[in-house]
């Protein structure tokens, strides 16, 4: 058995694929580890630079845009390492950033999962924990939550100088321990792209393991390039997924009472984006990209949440 499989899902990344590969070989070079590219049926030459250029990675091609959960579980299914490592295509390894997280996790036996801290591309760090989604944090502003509750809701700009245990991780890059996922099982594959592995930290966390945030593990995150190719419907995926989550892991009442607030909530921001965008004559970027995107989001409430809208397989 080796010590890591790297599991990477792709779809039409071709180039940060490469260079997230090159990371991998570069700062991994005494650790028994195997490679897994699992590409969802990209049609820009990925699966080509693949073979050729790292013929030792294992490569699955799907037929169809198969989801970030079912492409993994692919790879998870068959996978012979101790620890999986799940690896976002947009990011970038830095020296000695996997060996510091399987030194914690060969240290903290009762910990399922851990995650990095994420940097932007200019070395600032990048949002790399979160909490379970709930009626607080999704109605309320939260800030004012980290303000009146720091321990419950810890700071995501906090500069952390030691691993402390969190809620969940940002899933760019986060090792893995099998036997947690022997317990907890593979991810759900009811989410397509968002949410996916905060439901896994959910059921983790309900296992008995723990779930860690290690400061000294640090990687470039690009963020997003394959959402970014489609930002009105990656908003419309996040709230499909946000829905699942409460319809699964949370009460009936939870649930529609979300359902509800939500729509809400969009119509106030959207009103308010009018107000701004008026102000200032439509001249600021960011108001209209909002005004954009809460008026697609209330569109697609007020359509009773169509599953036609929205990333769709090819």
């Amino acid at each position: 058995m080796v010590a890591i499989s790297f599991i990477i899902v792709n779809w039409n990344t071709r180039d940060i694929l490469i260079n997230c590969l090159n990371s991998i070989y570069k700062t991994v070079t005494d650790i028994d580890r195997e490679i897994y590219v699992v590409d969802n049926n990209s049609t820009d030459g990925s699966q080509d630079a693949v073979r050729n250029g790292f013929p030792d990675v294992k490569l699955i091609e799907n037929k169809t845009n198969t989801g970030f959960a079912h492409a993994n579980n692919q790879a998870l299914s068959v996978m012979q390492g101790r620890f999986a490592v799940l690896l976002n295509s947009d990011a970038v390894l830095q020296e000695g950033a996997i060996k510091s997280l399987l030194d914690f996790m060969n240290n903290t036996p009762d910990a399922g999962v851990a995650g990095v801290q994420l940097l932007n591309e200019d070395g600032s760090r990048q949002n790399s924990i979160d909490n379970f989604p709930s009626l607080e944090t999704e109605i309320l502003n939260k800030s004012i939550l980290r303000l009146i509750s720091p321990n419950k809701y810890p700071s995501k700009a906090e500069n952390y100088n030691a691993p402390i245990e969190v809620d969940s991780v940002i899933g760019a890059c986060m090792i893995v321990r099998k036997e947690a996922i022997d317990e907890a099982g593979f991810l759900d594959e009811d989410y397509f792209i968002f949410l996916e592995e905060t439901d896994w930290c959910f059921r983790m966390h309900k296992k008995g393991w723990k779930v860690c945030h290690v400061p000294d593990s640090r990687v470039f995150h690009l963020s997003g390039h394959s959402k970014k190719k489609a930002p009105g419907e990656s908003q419309i995926e996040y709230y499909k997924s946000l829905y699942k989550f409460f319809r699964k892991n949370k009460d009936p009442v939870s649930y529609l009472t979300l359902r509800i607030m939500k729509p809400c909530k969009l119509l106030i921001n959207l009103f308010l984006n009018i107000l701004g965008n008026l102000i200032t004559l439509f001249q600021n970027e960011k108001l209209r990209s909002r005004l954009l995107k809460y008026y697609t989001l209330l569109m697609w409430h007020l359509l009773f949440c169509p599953d036609s809208m929205g990333i769709q397989k090819k």
